[in-house]
């Protein structure tokens, strides 16, 4: 990798130092990170909380810290968009999402949408399709993008729904681990698949221990797992997939990142640790493992 420049910037979820967002936006800079991602569903960041003026307050005093945020977090659960009687109202969240992302400075809100079904004539596969259309729109408005999570289907598949929509106002979040841990996906050729769409990184690692329903990860509307199979989703104890540190799991980094200069990805690698009983030194060393990668 030496003599490549490389024009990456490392990231944080901040949520990840599970401290509160002030204290983990001074930890993410403390680490050596470039930028924070921040969830802005619930409580102090939720867009519905925030007047104009602490808005200002905010992006001001992450600013003053010499970050800038990678993205927002505007996952709202509940199977994405799969439930149309759902959708209206989480459609507007997630605007409201985006408009307080590009207030604060960026023009990306990650999110999942569930998983995408297989039949393209399904009313999931509509619903889905008719709200992730309407997303797409309203982002490109704005010259923004709701960026979709890789990991609850492959990377060809999750293109072919994409190359459905209106423009590409939705598009990829590329999460690496999560292809490793669930489908099985390679996530290099997963970058080549999607080239097109990728506006953001999440670097995270992980191992596959057997193969499983994504649905018992994700879940899905109108799916009830049996009792013996609810512990498959837990990624420290479950007996699916473990998350595991940066360069410890099944993520072929050099394929990786070599895949993302291929298709010239000159985004944020923002990692993401989601268990672990010290998050903070866990994301201080991916951070020196990433430096030394890029």
């Amino acid at each position: 990798m030496s003599g490549i420049v490389t024009p990456w910037k490392i990231g944080v979820i901040v949520d990840s130092f599970r401290v509160g967002v002030r204290e983990g936006l001074v930890k993410a800079k403390n680490v050596g990170a470039d930028g924070v991602q921040i969830y802005a569903v619930t409580g102090e960041m939720d867009p519905a909380n925030l007047s104009p003026a602490a808005r200002k307050e905010w992006k001001s005093y992450i600013e003053s810290l010499g970050l800038e945020i990678s993205a927002l977090v505007g996952d709202l659960g509940g199977h994405g968009f799969q439930d149309k009687q759902a959708n209206p109202a989480k459609i507007e969240k997630s605007k409201r999402i985006l408009d307080l992302a590009v207030e604060l400075g960026t023009n990306v809100v990650t999110t999942h949408i569930g998983i995408v079904p297989d039949d393209k004539n399904s009313e999931v596969y509509e619903a889905m399709h008719l709200a992730c259309d309407e997303l797409s729109r309203y982002a490109t408005s704005m010259n923004a993008f709701f960026a979709i999570e890789t990991g609850p289907e492959t990377s060809a598949h999750l293109k072919s729904f994409l190359d459905g929509l209106s423009s590409r106002g939705v598009s990829v979040n590329f999460d690496p681990a999560n292809m490793v841990m669930v489908t099985g996906d390679d996530p290099a050729q997963g970058v080549y698949n999607l080239r097109d769409y990728i506006v953001h990184t999440h670097a995270k690692d992980g191992i596959r221990l057997r193969e499983v329903d994504p649905r018992l990860i994700y879940g899905a509307l109108g799916f009830e797992p049996l009792d013996h199979e609810k512990i498959a989703h837990d990624a420290e104890s479950g007996d699916a997939f473990r998350e595991v540190p940066l360069g410890e799991g099944g993520v072929d980094w050099d394929a990786y990142l070599k895949a993302l200069r291929d298709i010239g990805y000159g985004g944020y690698l923002t990692i993401e640790r989601e268990v672990g009983t010290n998050p903070e030194a866990d994301i201080s060393a991916a951070v020196k493992f990433l430096k030394a990668r890029i």
